[in-house]
C-alpha cells in the first residue's frame, strides 16, 4: 500500500510532455503491435504454410518416383515369371550348379531373363535363388549379390508388404537394395525366389526430383533404411514413424524440417530433411523486413511527436515560468506567451484579464487593512494614554502639596513634551529613538517623586532611527514596573532598557530588580499573547497596566509585525533578581 501510494505521489510529478509521449506511445505501440499481427497472420503464416506444402508436394513427388521405378520393376519380375519354362527350370532337391545340368539350368534361366529384359536396363542384375535361399544363377553377375537369402527368409514372416503385395525390398549392405518375388505358380506352389538389385543411380535419381537444398532418405515399412545420401560420411537422422499411408511436416530438435510422405503402394516413407534457414529463409526476410519497418516507424513518430508536443507545450512552459515569477511586488507585469495557438492566446488574455483583478482586490484588501490596523492600534492606545496622565499629575500634585515647586515645573515642562508626543499623529508609526526618548522623559517625571530611590540605564545608538515603533510600546512597560514591579522590592529600585541589532534583527529587553512574576502570571500572559497571535479578535477593554496591559501593547506590535514577531517574559537571577521582557523583531518587515 505504501509503494502504491508513493507511486501515486510519484505519477504526479510527470511532466505535462512526459504524459503526452506516453500517450501517444501507447497508441503507437498498439498500431504497431496490430501491424504485426496483421503481417503474422496475412503474410508469415500463409508463407510458412506454403512453404510446408512445398515441402509435403516434394516428398510426395519423389515417393512418386520410386513408386514409379519399383513398380516397372514389379512388371520386369512379371515378364520374368510369365514364362512356364521357370516352373520346370528351378530344383526341387540337392543340386549342384557345376553339374552338366546345373549348368544348362543356368544358362535356359538367363535365356528367359534375357527375352523379358531386354537390352534397356535399368537395374544393376537380376538373380534367382532356390527354396533355401542358395543362390542359382544371376543375369550379368555383378557384385553385390548375396549369396544367400536365408537373413531374409527368417524374418519374411513380419514383412507387411510381402503379404499385401507378393513382393519385398531387402537391403542386406549399404548401397544394395533388391526387389524380391516369390517364384509360385497358379496353384501356390513356391519353386524359389528371384531377386533384382535396383540401380542406386536411378533411387539417386529419383529422390533427386525434390529440393537441391534438401536431403532425401526413403526407408521401408519396417524403417528400414532404402536410401540415404553419403551414408559413408553422415550418421543416420533420428526419424519418426509416420502413420500408415501419412504425410505432413514436423521440425527436428535442432530446428530443421522434416517432410515425409509414406507410399500406400510401396509403404516406402520417403523424409526430405530441409535446413531451418532454408525453410524460414522468406518468413525471416519477411519478419526482419516487417520489424525494421515497425522500428523505423516507431523512431520516426517518436521523434516526431516529442517535437511536436515541445513545441506545442513550449508557451505553456513560458507562461507558468512567467507565473512563477509573479509575486506581490511585480504582479503589473504582462504575460507574454506568444504562440500561434488560439487557445494558448486566450488562456494568456485571460490569466492577464485575472491579474489585473487580482491586483485591484488586492489594493482593496490592503487598505481595508490598514484602515482596520489603524483602528485597532487607536483603540489599544487610547486605553494607555489615560493611565499615563493620570498618574503623572497625581505625582505633579504630590509635588506641589510638598511645595517642590521647581520639581513641579521641570515635571509640567516633562509632561507637556510627552503628551505633544502623544497627541502629534497618533496613528503614524514612530522610531525607535522617539520611544526611548519617551520614555527617558517619563522616568524623569517619576524621578521627582522616588529620587535616589529610582534608577535607570537606556540604550542610545543612531541606528535606533531606523527601527519603526508604533507609539508607546516602551513606556507601559516602564511603568508596569513602577506600579507593580517595586512593591515590596528594596531601593535602589533599576530600570535597564537595552537594545541590540544584529542578523537583520533587532532585540529590546526591559528588565528591572523588583519582586518579578510569579509562575501563573507569566503563563497567563504568555498564553494571552499566543492567543492574539493565532486569531486577531476583539482587544481586551481591561485599562490597567498590568498584565492586560502588557498583552494590549504586545497585541499592537503583533498588529504591525504579524508573524515576525517574537516575544517572552521571564524572571532574571542577575543583580538580585528581577522581571525582563523580551521583543525581537524583523528589520525587514513591510509596514502599511
Amino acid at each position: 500500500m505504501v509503494l502504491f501510494q508513493k507511486f501515486k505521489i510519484d505519477s504526479r510529478q510527470i511532466s505535462l510532455q512526459t504524459k503526452f509521449l506516453l500517450a501517444f506511445a501507447l497508441l503507437l505501440l498498439i498500431v504497431m503491435g496490430s501491424f504485426a499481427v496483421y503481417v503474422n497472420r496475412v503474410v508469415v503464416q500463409p508463407l510458412r504454410e506454403s512453404t510446408e506444402n512445398e515441402m509435403k508436394l516434394a516428398a510426395a513427388k519423389i515417393g512418386d518416383q520410386l513408386d514409379l521405378y519399383v513398380d516397372r520393376q514389379n512388371q520386369l519380375s512379371q515378364r520374368i515369371l510369365s514364362s512356364p519354362d521357370i516352373f520346370t527350370l528351378m530344383p526341387s532337391g540337392n543340386y549342384s550348379n557345376l553339374t552338366v545340368e546345373g549348368l544348362a539350368r543356368s544358362r535356359k534361366l538367363r535365356q528367359i531373363m534375357f527375352q523379358s529384359i531386354g537390352p534397356s536396363m535399368d537395374i544393376e542384375d537380376v538373380a534367382f535363388y532356390d527354396l533355401r535361399g542358395v543362390l542359382l544363377t544371376t543375369f550379368i553377375s555383378t557384385s553385390g549379390n548375396p549369396s544367400s537369402l536365408l537373413p531374409f527368409l527368417e524374418n519374411l514372416g513380419h514383412d507387411l508388404s510381402w503379404i499385401e503385395n507378393g513382393y519385398s525390398l531387402y537391403r542386406p549392405s549399404e548401397g544394395r537394395v533388391f526387389f524380391i518375388r516369390s517364384i509360385i505358380n497358379q496353384n501356390g506352389k513356391i519353386f524359389g525366389y528371384m531377386a533384382i538389385q535396383l540401380q542406386q543411380e536411378m533411387l539417386k535419381r529419383s529422390a533427386g526430383a525434390g529440393s537441391s537444398d534438401s536431403e532425401v532418405y526413403v526407408l521401408d515399412s519396417q524403417q528400414r533404411m532404402i536410401y540415404a545420401p553419403d551414408e559413408d560420411r553422415k550418421p543416420m537422422p533420428d526419424l519418426a514413424a509416420p502413420v500408415r499411408g501419412s504425410n505432413g511436416v514436423y521440425p527436428q530438435a535442432n530446428g530443421d524440417y522434416v517432410a515425409y510422405y509414406q507410399s500406400n503402394a510401396t509403404g516406402w516413407t520417403t523424409y526430405t530433411i530441409t535446413p531451418k534457414q532454408v525453410v524460414l529463409g522468406p518468413v525471416s526476410s519477411i519478419t526482419r523486413l516487417s520489424l525494421l519497418l515497425m522500428t523505423a516507424l516507431f523512431l520516426f513518430s517518436a521523434a516526431y511527436i516529442y517535437y511536436s508536443a515541445r513545441g506545442f507545450l513550449l508557451p505553456v512552459r513560458r507562461l507558468r515560468s512567467q507565473i512563477l515569477r509573479i509575486n506581490y511586488s511585480n504582479m503589473d507585469t504582462k504575460v507574454e506567451a506568444p504562440s500561434s495557438n488560439n487557445e494558448l492566446l486566450l488562456l494568456s488574455e485571460a490569466f492577464q484579464g485575472m491579474l489585473e483583478r487580482l491586483q485591484v482586490s488586492i489594493e482593496r484588501e490592503k487598505l481595508a487593512v490598514h484602515e482596520e490596523a489603524a483602528a485597532r492600534n487607536s483603540a489599544l492606545q487610547a486605553q494607555i494614554a489615560p493611565h499615563f496622565i493620570h498618574n503623572t499629575l497625581y505625582l505633579i500634585s504630590i509635588a506641589a502639596q510638598e511645595g517642590k515647586n521647581e520639581v513641579v515645573s521641570q515635571m509640567c515642562k516633562n509632561l507637556s513634551d510627552s503628551l505633544r508626543y502623544i497627541v502629534s499623529s497618533p496613528y503614524e508609526h514612530v522610531s525607535l529613538m522617539q520611544e526611548l526618548e519617551h520614555a527617558q522623559h517619563y522616568l524623569s517625571l517619576l524621578k521627582a517623586n522616588y529620587e535616589d530611590d529610582l534608577q535607570w540605564t537606556i540604550d542610545e545608538d543612531p541606528a535606533f532611527h531606523d527601527i519603526r515603533l508604533p507609539r508607546l510600546v516602551i513606556q507601559p512597560f516602564v511603568e508596569n514596573c513602577i506600579e507593580h514591579a517595586f512593591r515590596g522590592a528594596d531601593t535602589p529600585w533599576k530600570i535597564e532598557i537595552r537594545v541590540k541589532l544584529y542578523n537583520g534583527l533587532w532585540a529590546l529587553e526591559i528588565r528591572d530588580n523588583g519582586d518579578g512574576f510569579d509562575e501563573q502570571t507569566i503563563l497567563y500572559i504568555l498564553d494571552r499573547v499566543r492567543a492574539t497571535e493565532s486569531v486577531e479578535g476583539e482587544p481586551s477593554h481591561e485599562t490597567g497596566f498590568g498584565r492586560m496591559g502588557i498583552v494590549n501593547t504586545v497585541h499592537r506590535l503583533q498588529l504591525m509585525y504579524k508573524n515576525r514577531l517574537f516575544f517572552n517574559i521571564y524572571n532574571h537571577s542577575e543583580d538580585g533578581g528581577g522581571a525582563a521582557i523580551q521583543i525581537i523583531a524583523s528589520l525587514t518587515e513591510e509596514f502599511y
